[in-house]
C-alpha cells in the first residue's frame, strides 16, 4: 500500500473540527500507522462522528451524528421542529413546516441529506458509520493506550454505529446494515433489509456495545449522586453502557410496532425484556426520575440531570439567539419577521388530562369530565395534568416579564383589537392560541435571561412507557413481563405519579386495546417535543389518521364577565386556515431520496417521491 492512499481516500469524505487533524495528517508528515498506532491519533481520528464539520465558504457546519439529535435539529435556520411536521404544533410562519405536512418536501429534499449548511442527516450518518467501521477494523493497532480504553473506543464505535443506523431506519426506512469498510473496488450499491432486521442488527450492535463498556468500566462515566464529579466526567458527553441497553430497548420496541413487526407476539416479548432489562440496569448504576419539582432541569436549566441516560449539552443561548428562532415566536424574541415558534394545537392540548385523570382527547370525554365538575369548555385550563402548566403558554399563564400571557382579541368599536402575544406586526405569531413552554427557557425581551438548554436523548421516563407499551402488547395491562416485578399498568403509574398524577383509572386499562390508547396518551404527553411524536406516529401507524384529520386551534375573544363565560374570555374552537392544514399519503412513511441517487441505485430500491 502506498503511504497515503489511506487518509487521501479519507479525506475525500471526513473533515474534522479538531484542527481538520485528517486533512493535514499528510503534510504534517504522519503515516497511516502513526495515524492508528497512537492513542491520541486515533481519538482525533475517531472523534469525527461527535465533531466533524464541513466547510461552505468562510463557515464550518456540523457533519457528525448531532446532525440526528432533535433539538440540534430544531436550531436549523429553517424554522421548523420535527414536531411542527405533524398535528401536534403549527409553526408561527407560513414556511416549509406547513408545505412538509401538506405531503411536498422532494424541492427541498438535500436540506436533510447533503447541504452541509442545513441538517444532512443522511450523508453525516454514512459518514459516521464508515468511521466507527474504520476505528473497529484499526483498533488492534493501537500501541500507547490501556485495555480500558481500547475498550471504550470500541463500545463507542458499535454504539455510534447502531444509532446511526436507527436513525436512517426511522428517517428514511430500512437499510443495508455496514459492518465492513467498503472500498473502491466493492459493491456499494446494496440490497435492503427489511425493517425488523434493520432494527434487529441495531439491537446486536448494542449489545456488543455493552460488553466492551463493561469491560472499559463506562456502564456510566460520572460517579453516582452523592459522589465528588457527579454529572461532571470530562466525557459526559459520550455514551455509556447504560445508554447502549437503553438504545436496544428503544430498536426493538421500534422492531415490534406496527409499521415494522415481522415477528409478532415475539418481538414485543423481546422489546419488553429488553427494556426491563435497560431499566434495571438504570437503577443498579443509580440513575433515577428526577422529582417533579426538578422535572424541567432535564431540558433547560442545567447541563446534565440524573435521569438523562445520555444527552447532549447545547449550552446557553440568549432570547434572541438565531438558533431558537424555530423554536421562539417573535413576540418573545422582539422579532418581527424572522423568528417562527413552534405553536401547540388544540388537538394536542386535549391530549392533557384533568388533575383528576379525566381524559379529554374527545367531545364525549370533555362532557363526560364536566359532568363531574372536572372540566370547563370556558375555563378549559383550569385543574389539568401539571405537565399542562410546564409545556404550554396559553392565554393568562403566567409568565416571566408579561405578568401573564396575553393571547387574546376583544372587539372595540367593531373593530378587533389584538393583545400582546397576538401584535400583528410580528409574522410568527400563534394562530392556534398557544405557545411552547416545554424547551422555551422563560426568557424572552422582557425577560433577557440565558438558560442552558440540554437535549436528553434518551432519558429513563422513556424506558418505562418503553416497557408498558411492549409488556402490555406482550402479556397484557395487569401481568408483569417475565422477570419484571411490574405490569404495564404500574410503569405508567410511576411516570404519572411522579408528576403528581394519579394512577390510571381502572376502567381505562381493562383490556390491552382501551390501555394502548392511554399508553399513547401518556408517551405523547411525558416526551412531547423532544422529538419522538413524528416517529411514534409513524411506527404506530397512527399518522394517516392524525395527518387526515382538521388541525383545530382556540379561538379567544375578551368579553365581559358573565355566567356563560366566567373567566371574561370566550373560547371557541376553530380550525386552522387551510393552507396549514394537513395531508396525508403513505409515500410520507419515510422521506425519498435526491432524484440523482435513485436514478443511481439497482438493487436498493428507492422511497417513493411525494
Amino acid at each position: 500500500m502506498k503511504k497515503y492512499i489511506y487518509l487521501a481516500m479519507l479525506t475525500v469524505i471526513l473533515a474534522s473540527c479538531e484542527d481538520n487533524f485528517l486533512d493535514k495528517a499528510p503534510e504534517s508528515g504522519l503515516t497511516e500507522e502513526e495515524v492508528f498506532s497512537k492513542y491520541e491519533n486515533f481519538q482525533k481520528f475517531f472523534n469525527v462522528v461527535y465533531d466533524g464539520t464541513r466547510k461552505s465558504g468562510n463557515n464550518w457546519y456540523n457533519y457528525n451524528i448531532r446532525t440526528a439529535f432533535p433539538l440540534y435539529f430544531n436550531f436549523w435556520d429553517q424554522k421548523f421542529t420535527w414536531e411542527t411536521t405533524t398535528d401536534a404544533a403549527d409553526a408561527g410562519r407560513f414556511i416549509k413546516a406547513q408545505t412538509f405536512k401538506s405531503g411536498q418536501v422532494s424541492s427541498f429534499i438535500n436540506m436533510y441529506t447533503y447541504d452541509i449548511t442545513r441538517r444532512p442527516l443522511l450523508g453525516s450518518m454514512f459518514m459516521s458509520i464508515r468511521i466507527c467501521n474504520l476505528a473497529l477494523k484499526n483498533v488492534t493497532r493501537i500501541t500507547d493506550a490501556t485495555d480500558e480504553d481500547i475498550n471504550d473506543l470500541i463500545a463507542q464505535a458499535y454504539f455510534v454505529r447502531a444509532f446511526c443506523h436507527f436513525e436512517l431506519m426511522r428517517v428514511w426506512g430500512p437499510m443495508p446494515y455496514m459492518r465492513d469498510v467498503i472500498g473502491p473496488e466493492d459493491e456499494w450499491d446494496l440490497p435492503r433489509l427489511s425493517k425488523y432486521e434493520t432494527l434487529e442488527n441495531v439491537a446486536l450492535d448494542m449489545d456488543s456495545a455493552v460488553i466492551y463498556f463493561e469491560k472499559a468500566g463506562r456502564m456510566r462515566r460520572d460517579l453516582g449522586p452523592g459522589q465528588a464529579g457527579h454529572l461532571n466526567h470530562p466525557d459526559q458527553a459520550r455514551p455509556t453502557g447504560v445508554a447502549a441497553k437503553a438504545y436496544k430497548g428503544r430498536a426493538l420496541l421500534y422492531a415490534a410496532s406496527p409499521l415494522n413487526n415481522d415477528d409478532g407476539q415475539t418481538a414485543w416479548e423481546n422489546a419488553a425484556k429488553a427494556n426491563w432489562d435497560a431499566i434495571q440496569t438504570a437503577e443498579q448504576y443509580s440513575y433515577a426520575l428526577l422529582t417533579a419539582a426538578d422535572y424541567k432541569l432535564n431540558f433547560v436549566g442545567t447541563k446534565y440531570t440524573n435521569e438523562q441516560l445520555w444527552a447532549w449539552s447545547a449550552g446557553t443561548k440568549t432570547y434572541n439567539a438565531g438558533d431558537l428562532a424555530g423554536l421562539m415566536n417573535g413576540v418573545f424574541a422582539s422579532n418581527k419577521g424572522a423568528n417562527s415558534g413552534v405553536c401547540p394545537t388544540q388537538n394536542f392540548v386535549d391530549k392533557f388530562e384533568t388533575k383528576w385523570g379525566d381524559p379529554l382527547n374527545t367531545e364525549a370525554e370533555r362532557q363526560a369530565a364536566s359532568a363531574q365538575g372536572h372540566y370547563e369548555e370556558q375555563d378549559p385550563y383550569k385543574d389539568r395534568d401539571p405537565r399542562f402548566y410546564l409545556d404550554i403558554i396559553y392565554n393568562s399563564a403566567p409568565i416571566p416579564g408579561y405578568g401573564t400571557a396575553k393571547i387574546y382579541y376583544e372587539i372595540v368599536n367593531g373593530t378587533p383589537r389584538y393583545s400582546e402575544l397576538l401584535d400583528q406586526t410580528y409574522v410568527g405569531i400563534t394562530r392556534t392560541g398557544y405557545y411552547l413552554r416545554k424547551i422555551w427557557g422563560e426568557q424572552s425581551v422582557k425577560n433577557k435571561t440565558t438558560p442552558q438548554y440540554t437535549d436528553p436523548l434518551i432519558r429513563l421516563a422513556e424506558l418505562y412507557l418503553n416497557y408498558a407499551e411492549a409488556a402490555n402488547e406482550a402479556y397484557g395491562p395487569n401481568t408483569a413481563a417475565p422477570g419484571a416485578t411490574m405490569s404495564a399498568v404500574q410503569a405508567i403509574n410511576v411516570i404519572r405519579n411522579r408528576i403528581g398524577m394519579p394512577d390510571i383509572r381502572s376502567q381505562l386499562s381493562s383490556d390491552k386495546e382501551t390501555f394502548r390508547e392511554r399508553i399513547k396518551n401518556e408517551r405523547n404527553i411525558e416526551l412531547c417535543f423532544e422529538g419522538h411524536y413524528y416517529h411514534d406516529i409513524r411506527r404506530w401507524k397512527d399518522a394517516p389518521n392524525a395527518l387526515s384529520g382538521t388541525l383545530i386551534g382556540m379561538d379567544i375573544e375578551k368579553v365581559p364577565v358573565n355566567p356563560s363565560y366566567p373567566t371574561g374570555y370566550k373560547y371557541t374552537r376553530l380550525p386552522l386556515p387551510a393552507n396549514r392544514q394537513p395531508h396525508w399519503k403513505d409515500a410520507m412513511y419515510y422521506l425519498p431520496f435526491n432524484t440523482e441517487d435513485n436514478f443511481k441505485m439497482k438493487n436498493f430500491i428507492p422511497n417513493e417521491v411525494w
